[in-house]
């Protein structure tokens, strides 16, 4: 099938299938990067999310709260409780088009209200940062019924004596809150204790979706500019290679017929300009070879 085909062809050909396996090698490496490169990113915002959601719980701790202590034996007013404000503040974040896809939790192993309940998954994520106390922040995937999910995760730490009065024992906690939630969960906190994880959470398909976009961004750019290379190869191959082939082959069949007043032009110094200079040897070596084979037949003649 090749043989059949010419020069530029071939080296057509040849470049298509070094662009296919090009991009095929590169494409895997650079859709596993650029899949690093966004869990990365998703991963900083995150984490400047959770401070954010730390700040509002110290805040909420050292400012709010103080300011409502006195009602709160009357009536309990869920604007004190650090987690409620952080949870507050994310479903605001959450309704600008930038976050709404994250989610906020502080996955408690022993909480006051149930709903934040740390799940079997967020409790290993708890009892690590429990047991490592070096350990800042974990993240990774992890499958849920409504799809698999991205995360990124710090501890939750006890940092706050105030947070004590309604977390250390019943007895000290405000009467409203007791009425509330009962006596049964949330209590036995310590200070400096790891109780739970500040959990961000965003669909896999984020991460995912971002990776591919910039990948076939890359792949397109990478293939533009080889394809555009391709064509200018294909140009400088068909100026400086098959236009001078074609003309020795077109001269060297007119030589070959007996027409001896054309010339092999030499139009350069590399290889095609050396092949001219061969066949115009070559000539001149056959055009000597038949003067002398002339003169022969002359002289026989006499």
């Amino acid at each position: 099938m090749l043989k059949n085909l010419n020069l530029k062809q071939k080296f057509t050909i040849l470049l298509l299938v070094i662009l296919t396996f090009g991009l095929s090698l590169s494409g895997f490496a650079l859709s596993s990067l650029l899949r690093e490169n966004a869990k990365q990113d998703i991963s900083s915002t995150g984490l400047i999310l959770i401070q954010t959601m730390s700040s509002v719980r110290k805040y909420t701790s050292t400012q709010v709260n103080p300011e409502l202590v006195d009602k709160l034996a009357t009536e309990f007013l869920p604007q004190t409780v650090p987690g409620y404000s952080a949870r507050e503040v994310f479903e605001i974040l959450r309704k600008t088009t930038e976050y709404r896809d994250f989610f906020y939790k502080e996955a408690t192993l022993n909480p006051t209200n149930l709903r934040d309940k740390a799940d079997g998954f967020e409790t290993e994520i708890v009892e690590r940062f429990r047991n490592k106390s070096d350990l800042k922040e974990v993240s990774g995937f992890r499958s849920i019924p409504s799809g698999d999910i991205f995360y990124i995760a710090r501890p939750l730490k006890v940092s706050e004596e105030s947070c004590l009065k309604c977390h250390s024992v019943p007895e000290a906690a405000p009467q409203s809150m007791i009425t509330l939630y009962g006596t049964a969960n949330g209590f036995g906190w310590k200070l400096n204790e790891i109780v739970g994880a500040q959990i961000i959470s965003v669909p896999a398909k984020n991460v995912i979706s971002k990776a591919n976009q910039s990948s076939l961004l890359i792949i397109l750019i990478v293939s533009t500019i080889f394809i555009a290379t391709i064509l200018l190869v294909n140009l400088f191959l068909n100026r400086q290679v098959v236009v001078p082939l074609k003309r020795m082959t077109r001269i060297a069949e007119e030589v070959s017929t007996g027409h001896m007043e054309v010339e092999f032009e030499q139009m350069s110094n590399d290889e095609i300009g050396n092949l001219a200079r061969a066949f115009k040897r070559m000539q001149l070596s056959l055009e000597m070879a038949m003067k002398r084979i002339k003169r022969t037949q002359g002289g026989t003649g006499d």
